[in-house]
This record gives structure tokens, sequence and C-alpha cells, in this order.
């Protein structure tokens, strides 16, 4: 079994473990339940509804800092360590870019497929909190396969 093999395996396995950690409360079991049984296109539209509904955003909100100064101090922020993989595009290419997604994130075919196709609505996390190097090797591979792809 080779280094990467290994790695995977125990991600995995970590996955696994903080999915068997969690405890819903009873009066969510109902809504858990149904909420995991939605496909990530479901998902998404369920977010819009939400939002709508209640006048929220799902996204983070950031406060924006003049560029190379930490907030605040005047100093040089420190560079950037970890980083976001974001789909911002699928391109001509779709079924070699959901094959790059599905081999970066280990998901089956349909929830690769899923997540590709949840481009059109906005750009998709690929994958988050991955050192710079492996960012910029996940990039590579995506935009090899026709797609465009942000670090954030």
């Amino acid at each position: 079994m080779s280094e990467e093999e290994k790695k995977e395996e125990k991600t995995q396995e970590e996955s696994k473990k903080e999915e068997e950690e969690i405890e819903v409360p009873k009066k969510f079991e109902k809504i858990v339940k149904e909420i995991e049984s939605l496909s990530v296109l479901d998902l998404a539209e369920l977010v819009k509804v939400l939002e709508k509904k209640f006048g929220v955003s799902a996204t983070p909100q950031v406060v924006a800092a003049a560029p190379g100064v930490a907030a605040g101090t005047g100093e040089a922020a420190p560079e950037k360590s970890v980083f976001t993989v974001q789909l911002t595009a699928i391109g001509d290419k779709k079924i070699e870019v959901i094959k790059a997604v599905r081999d970066i994130t280990q998901k089956g075919l349909k929830e690769a497929k899923d997540l590709v196709d949840a481009v059109a609505n906005g750009p998709q996390v690929i994958k988050e909190n991955v050192k710079k190097e492996e960012a910029e090797e996940l990039k590579k591979k995506l935009e090899a396969a026709g797609a465009k792809v942000e670090l954030k």
C-alpha cells in the first residue's frame, strides 16, 4: 500500500469516526434524515429557499483589509498557508472534470456529477483546508480537465 493510499484510508476512518460521534437530538432526527437523502442540487436549492424565507445568508461574512496588511495592525499579513479549492466553471470537458472531482474528493460518480452540475448555480468547494502545495496540485488537475478553479 502506497503512502497516499494509507493517508486516504486514515482520512476516511477519521471522517467515519466524526460521523459516528455526532449525536442528533430526538426532535431533529426526522429533519436530519430527510436532509441526508437529498442530492447536492436539492440541498443548494433548499439553502437558497431558506435564505430568501428568513432573510439570511449562508456565506460567511468577511471583513476586507488592504492587501498584504493584517487588519488593524498596519503590519504585513503572514503568507497564507491553508487554502480552499473552489470550482468556478466547468468548461467544455464536463466528463473529464467529473472524473477529476471524483478522484480528488473520493466521492461516488453521482455525488461528483451533482457537485459539478451545481457549479451552474455558483462556485462549489471541492476541498477545504489544504496546504498550498496540495492546493496548487489540485488546481492543475482540474484545469487540465478544462475547469476553472480559484484558491481562497
